[in-house]
């Protein structure tokens, strides 16, 4: 008796410690790269560097 009623709650409790882990593991991840994804350079960009012109002052 004791160890059906143990099994009916090792399933329940498996799920629950599983998505705890993921949580945990996900949450103490710091770095996510979604977060600082560019595109490329902006409309402001574009306009301090034309197209046409090279700066070879280097």
């Amino acid at each position: 008796m004791l160890l059906s009623s143990l099994n009916l709650l090792r399933q329940p409790l498996t799920f629950v410690a599983t998505k705890w882990q993921t949580l945990i593991r996900v949450a103490g991840n710091p770095y996510r790269p979604e977060l600082h994804y560019m595109r490329g350079p902006g409309p402001k960009w574009h306009a301090k560097h034309p197209a046409g012109r090279l700066d070879r002052s280097l």
